[in-house]
């Protein structure tokens, strides 16, 4: 996301640059003291007892960003903290802060109207070309436009007949399960997942595309989820096919949050890695079963998904990557 937006206190005597990254906010000790109307020690105070007290995970929730500041004739360089928004709203309970309460408010609107914001105009897009399909498929022809052109129309118009019938099952709850592949060739090793990570995490610091934090590691939780992918019962894999398992394996990266940072990123790599070496990411037709924007998408609307709706979205996924 990474866009910087401007949150004003209610009472308007305070503002606030508010950055807008890897789904949550960050702000700095100081900007917190100045939100909260708290000095900066007594800041430093209450963020020091919450990893203490082990309310929150110090690695998972903080990381550095180099500023450059200029102090008198010298401009010098300095690495500064930014916290995520699971520690400011601790610092605001232990303050007791209302500010604290109205920021949390502000920005989980915020959080999602970014997210959903490109979803919003694609359903839009699609809602005008489906009237666009019945018009042209009920006149043949216009007045502005030929026959040849109302054709060519409706040849490319037609390519998204089948997203159309996926996006309406996906609204109804009604995602088809038909056969799938079973000839589960690869699985992915843990040892093998971690060297290929940590050459992601090269291109990408190279690319700026990332920071230290990338793929580190929370716990063991890693190699236990790839494990339950791959979990057999009575001598048979629980998930039988490589739809089922890429799309577990996308599901828990992004949901189970096993690295401190890049768990989108990972589990969409994990999961076109997968794909290809069962070599199943291409349609017969030799076009991608789903493109880079797409699973970008996908990923962005599993992040966002409600625990609950796992199934669907497992579901989404198998259905959008069947042969």
């Amino acid at each position: 996301m990474n866009q910087v937006e401007i949150y004003q206190t209610k009472d308007k005597q305070t503002q606030i640059e508010v950055i807008f990254e890897e789904d949550t906010v960050w702000l700095t000790q100081q900007q917190m003291a100045a939100l909260f109307g708290q000095t900066k020690q007594n800041v430093s105070l209450h963020i020091n007892n919450c990893y203490k007290e082990k309310e929150l995970s110090k690695k998972a929730t903080v990381k550095k960003s180099l500023t450059v500041q200029k102090e008198g004739n010298r401009v010098i360089s300095r690495k500064i903290e930014y916290y995520d928004l699971d520690v400011i709203i601790s610092i605001g309970y232990r303050v007791k802060s209302k500010r604290g309460t109205q920021f949390r408010q502000w920005a989980t609107q915020r959080l999602k109207e970014h997210l959903v914001k490109g979803y919003t105009i694609n359903e839009k897009r699609l809602a005008q070309l489906e009237q666009t399909v019945k018009l042209i498929q009920l006149t043949g022809q216009t007045t502005e436009l030929s026959a040849t052109e109302a054709k060519g129309l409706l040849e490319i118009i037609t390519n998204y007949t089948q997203s159309f019938i996926l996006l309406n099952q996906f609204d109804s709850n009604n995602l088809p399960e038909e056969k799938l592949n079973e000839n589960i060739t690869y699985i992915i090793e843990y040892n093998e997942a971690l060297k290929a990570i940590v050459e992601l995490k090269k291109q990408l610091i190279k690319k700026k595309e990332a920071s230290g934090f990338f793929g580190n590691e929370r716990d063991r939780g890693f190699e236990s989820l790839l494990n339950s992918v791959v979990q057999t019962f009575g001598g048979e894999y629980l998930y039988k096919s490589i739809e089922e398992q890429a799309a577990h394996l996308l599901y828990f990266v992004i949901k189970n949050h096993p690295f401190t940072d890049g768990n989108k990123r990972i589990g969409a790599f994990l999961f076109v890695w997968f794909l290809e070496k069962n070599k199943h990411r291409f349609k017969k037709s030799g076009e991608l079963k789903i493109n880079d924007n797409a699973l970008v998408a996908l990923a962005l609307l599993i992040a966002q998904s409600n625990p609950d709706d796992k199934e669907i979205m497992i579901k989404l996924v198998i259905n959008l990557i069947r042969s």
